[in-house]
């Protein structure tokens, strides 16, 4: 077995979890109890990944891999999957994408932490408001794309974006991100019905 450092909240856990779901190998996955936070630091997380953040796997033979970005890869080398394509001008379009997702992730991230790790006299809103123009800097970008994407989780960079909005909606539910962005919710709107998008919706 696979023992990965596990938050159902953590939209980098979820991205594990969907390409363990899309390779087939999500049944070869303990998932490990663990209590990530930015600043309480939780010493079970660091026997895998000093940094004690999450996702941290354990591999078949105990090597130990973090973040999710190389989890990922080595999931889908570990089976010649092809959710990271080998060469050429679609690798660079894969992970390009996945880069524009995962900054999705770190802005929506760090907005909140503004708001739920730091005390309430210590809260800096134009910190939040910066964050949030990075959310819609990539919700922009994606809005030009998103017309042209496959609905299924079949590329490591849709994954991520689609994570990515998942977040948004679980944590940011008040923001209404698809009136402004129609073409990136109509792409939503289906691929978040894919069966590995159903099993790893967030739970509070």
């Amino acid at each position: 077995m696979y023992k990965l450092y596990y938050a159902s909240t953590s939209p980098y856990v979820r991205k594990v979890m969907v390409v363990a779901h899309v390779l087939g190998l999500i049944e070869q996955i303990e998932k490990l109890d663990s209590a990530a936070h930015p600043i309480q630091r939780d010493e079970r997380i660091a026997r895998f990944n000093p940094l004690a953040k999450v996702p941290a796997l354990q591999t078949l033979d105990g090597v130990s891999l973090y973040d999710s970005r190389v989890i990922c890869e080595y999931l889908n080398a570990s089976v010649d999957g092809a959710l990271f394509p080998a060469k050429g001008p679609e690798r660079w379009t894969s992970l390009v994408r996945q880069a524009l997702g995962d900054g999705l992730l770190d802005a929506a991230l760090l907005a909140r932490y503004e708001a739920t790790a730091r005390p309430p006299e210590k809260h800096w809103s134009a910190w939040v408001e910066a964050q949030l123009g990075k959310i819609n800097a990539v919700l922009s970008e994606i809005e030009t794309q998103a017309a042209h994407w496959r609905s299924e989780p079949d590329d490591i960079g849709l994954i991520t974006i689609g994570c990515g909005l998942g977040y948004l909606d679980f944590r940011f539910a008040e923001f209404d991100w698809r009136s402004e962005y129609p073409a990136t919710a109509k792409w939503f709107a289906e691929f978040e019905q894919h069966p590995a998008m159903l099993a790893t919706r967030p739970v509070a």
